[in-house]
């Protein structure tokens, strides 16, 4: 017996059609959960910016979508913003732009950011075009580890970043901005810049 005629028998018509809703809301509950928290837990993930340290690129209030599936298949690349929990509080997330990849040296002296590695043992000076007309202030010099990253924000005078807080590890990285979601009028996925590397 079909289960609306036998909740109609048992319940009556009006009782056995308001159950019958009931137990149909329930199954959509359930496939929709089945379908959205795989997603939302290991494939992408929205994130609110809060405070400076990304603009112009990125602004206070801005709603992003992060991508958490592309660092299971592949390593983080420079010139890429990304999402990671801050190392000196786990329960706290950053948003800046990988600037010095595992293995380099990175160098900040006069207003610029110089990256030393394999193909440019000598040292280059990172083309930064995303950056407003302002210079990377500090005096530093870091090596990375095997599995770290040096990141820095866009709005460099307004960025608590790595020239502060040292380079993140490749497990505190969350994933990739995406896409910028809200406000509509910025609408946009993520471009990476294109360095003279």
């Amino acid at each position: 017996m079909p289960l609306e005629q036998f909740l109609t028998s048992k319940l009556g018509p009006t009782v056995g059609a308001v159950v019958l809703f009931f137990l149909e809301v329930v199954q959509v509950m359930i496939i929709s959960a089945a379908i959205i928290l795989p997603i939302r837990y290991f494939l992408v993930q929205p994130f609110y910016v809060k405070g400076a340290s990304m603009e112009p690129t990125y602004y206070d209030h801005e709603y992003l979508i992060i991508d958490e599936l592309s660092y299971r298949l592949r390593e983080p690349a420079r010139g890429e913003v990304i999402v990671f929990r801050y190392p000196l509080d786990q329960s706290q997330f950053f948003i800046k732009r990988i600037v010095g990849l595992p293995g380099e040296t990175v160098e900040i002296n006069n207003g610029h950011v110089t990256i030393y590695n394999e193909v440019h043992p000598n040292g280059e000076a990172l083309g930064e075009e995303y950056l407003q007309p302002e210079v990377t202030e500090g005096k530093k010099m870091v090596t990375l580890g095997a599995d770290e990253y040096y990141v820095m924000g866009d709005n460099r005078d307004e960025s608590l970043d790595s020239r502060k807080f040292g380079p993140i590890t490749r497990d505190e990285v969350i994933g990739r901005v995406w896409i910028r979601g809200l406000p509509f009028s910025r609408l946009g996925v993520m471009e990476i810049p294109v360095y003279n590397f």
